[in-house]
């Protein structure tokens, strides 16, 4: 490593944000100027201390990009399923970055149908994303959304898969995805604010209309909530979803029209949440009516929607989180977790059976697949675990048989399971609570201390990170790495309350939940401080920016990813994209009860002089989840108020945005950056 550069020194310009009769310097304010000069200028330079300083890790980025290049089937394809008299599926080709989405009419020895080349529509831009694709009734014509800037803002446009026509209609600002109705000329789509890029707006088109006449459907007013749209599985009904944080509302119309009103089921009601589906007459709601705090099933007849014409189907339990659910023309089957783990319940309409599948694991993922047949007997679902590659099966319902359709391949010839092992730990919060750890590692390590451990978490929104395969992962195990994700509160691991247990004014539980893994690792000797590994992107990244500030020395290194740090500044600008939406999440500022609660854990305000570990972060430049000037003003004070011969780095993707680089490789190639700092701290080579 090159010691001897400077790294870049930001200018200083004072700027007093104040609220609540508080007043906040923020000395690095002026970098929220997007696309100024000084912002750009400072941005490449830190983009350049980067590469030089990281410079003598190329080759192992190298190594490393090849070796999980390798373990990948290049030509890789996917599952097909079958939908309204086609058999659809995705493949990839040799050497090429982006997927082919194809299909074949009846049977899968049926002339393939390229319906969509990614690789040739990416040609001339340096981000591309296709938002999947909405095929008619009919199966003549395809509405797609494509990104070539990375802020999710996509552009639909409508494809005749006849004749490879391209229609003229070119839609914006969009969220990508369209919903057909049944007379293959109508659809709707959801536009997004333009500034704040709230999805906002239910538009129904007109093949062969101009743009500028498409009809306004739904409005949503309320700007702590986002609007989608989409068809159920029975595809005789067209549901507009209206949802915050803690509440939803939907709206539905008859597929076939001809009027497309749409009819309200439930009128939101604070802290009501559901979710629905249809079959035969009645609609069927996923729900946590009446204090179900794990949700419940209930069913409602379609003429009748109301809350008070719910009837319960499966009801509430405390020990069971009611996740979601498939239906089929005889079975009804469940998605649960129960004490961590997933759970799918097989039940009979008749009631003549209800089982559930076996996974014999320690710790594990598994849900329901794609599933767009009613009248079937097969449910297919995957399965995978840290150590076990990804597998859909395809599974008789009444037979109880399963077929493996397809189990990922790892290629390179190096791969066995019977190397690693997977298990769960539980590590104690401050407050006693009980915290699981999922981890792996490669068998025969010894637990004194001396092993390279790299420890993981996102627990908001109620988002849970399951323990999943990644055959990039294999490349630090193979190293001598551990790998742990800490399901600390803030998801639902353990059901709903987990997640209430880590929002709003009990946000601070997520961060002394991670240290307390960190602290159970360290003691149990998977680990020590000197060998202990951080890693976290976005929310993740905020816990991150809130470890460093409370328990610095219990890290050797933490990457953060897209981090969302300066939690006050942003909370209180509704011109932000998501702001307002996330009030449910992290509180209103607005209210100093929130604002001091917030300020005490907010990363950037908490940043003060104190030995930092060493830090990568990294950002995408048209990111519209969490702007780049969070992690750079973070960086720079950072540095201002670091007092250890630790190194802090700052890499900004200048043609990405949230989710990094488009292409599979170029992805990978990212993975590689954030193994080789790990590795390069770690004293490890390959």
């Amino acid at each position: 490593m090159n010691t001897t550069l400077t790294p870049p020194i930001a200018l200083k310009k004072p700027f007093k944000l104040e609220k609540h009769g508080d007043v906040r310097t923020d000395d690095y304010y002026w970098m929220n100027e997007r696309d100024h000069p000084d912002v750009l200028a400072y941005l490449e330079a830190e983009n350049t201390y980067y590469e030089q300083m990281t410079a003598h890790t190329k080759p192992l980025q190298q190594q490393l990009f090849e070796e999980m290049k390798a373990r990948i089937k290049e030509d890789d394809e996917s599952v097909p399923f079958k939908y309204n008299g086609y058999w659809y599926y995705t493949r990839f080709e040799m050497g090429k970055n982006y997927p082919l989405y194809c299909r074949r009419k009846d049977t899968m020895l049926a002339p393939e149908e390229i319906m969509f080349d990614n690789n040739e529509m990416a040609l001339g831009h340096s981000y591309f994303k296709q938002a999947g694709y909405s095929v008619s009734e009919n199966n003549e014509l395809a509405a797609f959304g494509t990104d070539t800037v990375s802020r999710r803002q996509y552009t639909i446009q409508v494809k005749n898969l006849k004749t490879g026509e391209l229609y003229p209609e070119k839609i914006e600002n969009t969220t990508g995805r369209a919903i057909w109705a049944g007379d293959n000329k109508t659809f709707f789509y959801t536009r997004k604010d333009p500034q704040t890029l709230r999805s906002n707006q239910i538009y129904r088109h007109t093949l062969g209309t101009s743009v500028a006449d498409d009809i306004l459907v739904y409005e949503e007013l309320d700007e702590t909530f986002d609007v989608g749209i989409f068809k159920s599985k029975s595809r005789e009904f067209i549901f507009i979803g209206a949802s915050s944080t803690l509440t939803s509302e939907y709206r539905y119309t008859r597929a076939n029209g001809p009027d497309f009103d749409f009819e309200i089921i439930q009128e939101r009601t604070r802290g009501l949440e559901y979710g629905i589906s249809h079959y035969e007459d009645y609609f069927y709601l996923v729900t946590n009516a009446d204090d179900a705090t794990n949700f419940k099933l209930v069913k409602t007849p379609v003429s009748a929607t109301a809350k008070e014409n719910w009837v319960e189907v499966i009801p509430h339990r405390e020990d069971t989180l009611l996740e979601d659910i498939e239906i089929f023309e005889e079975f009804l089957v469940v998605e649960e977790r129960r004490e961590g783990l997933n759970q799918i319940n097989i039940k009979r309409w008749d009631g003549k059976e209800d089982y559930y599948l076996d996974f014999d694991s320690e710790t594990y993922t598994a849900y329901t697949g794609i599933n767009p047949d009613f009248d079937t007997i097969y449910l297919r679902y995957a399965f995978n675990a840290l150590d076990t590659p990804a597998s859909v099966i395809s599974f008789n319902m009444v037979t109880k048989e399963k077929e493996v359709l397809k189990e990922a391949e790892v290629l390179g010839g190096k791969f066995d399971k019977a190397n690693y092992e997977s298990r769960r730990l539980w590590a104690t919060a401050d407050d006693g609570v009980k915290i699981p750890i999922s981890i792996v590692y490669r068998k025969g390590i010894s637990l004194d201390g001396s092993n390279p451990l790299l420890q993981y978490a996102y627990s908001s929104y109620g988002i849970t990170t399951d323990p999943s395969f990644s055959s990039s992962r294999l490349s630090l195990l193979d190293a001598g790495f551990v790998f742990a994700i800490a399901h600390v509160r803030g998801s639902e691991y353990l059901g709903r309350t987990w997640y209430e247990d880590g929002k709003l004014l009990k946000k601070r539980n997520t961060f002394t939940d991670f240290i307390a893994c960190s602290q159970f690792l360290i003691e149990t000797g998977y680990t020590s401080s000197s060998n202990l590994f951080a890693y976290g992107g976005s929310a993740g990244g905020l816990l991150m920016g809130a470890i460093i500030n409370m328990a610095p020395h219990l890290y050797k290194g933490v990457i953060a990813s897209v981090p969302f740090v300066d939690v006050v500044t942003t909370m209180l600008d509704d011109s932000i994209p998501l702001t307002t939406s996330e009030y449910d999440e992290w509180g209103n500022p607005n209210d100093p009860e929130y604002y001091e609660y917030m300020k005490s854990y907010s990363p950037y305000d908490q940043v003060t002089p104190r030995e930092y570990p060493n830090i990568l972060v990294t950002t995408g430049y048209h990111d519209s989840q969490v702007q780049y000037w969070e992690p750079a003003k973070w960086v720079a004070r950072l540095r201002e108020n670091n007092l250890a011969d630790t190194k802090i780095f700052f890499e900004t993707n200048m043609d990405a945005g949230h989710g990094g680089a488009s292409g599979r490789f170029e992805a990978l190639k990212e993975t590689a950056k954030d193994y080789a700092f790990l590795m390069d701290l770690a004293g490890k080579s390959k």
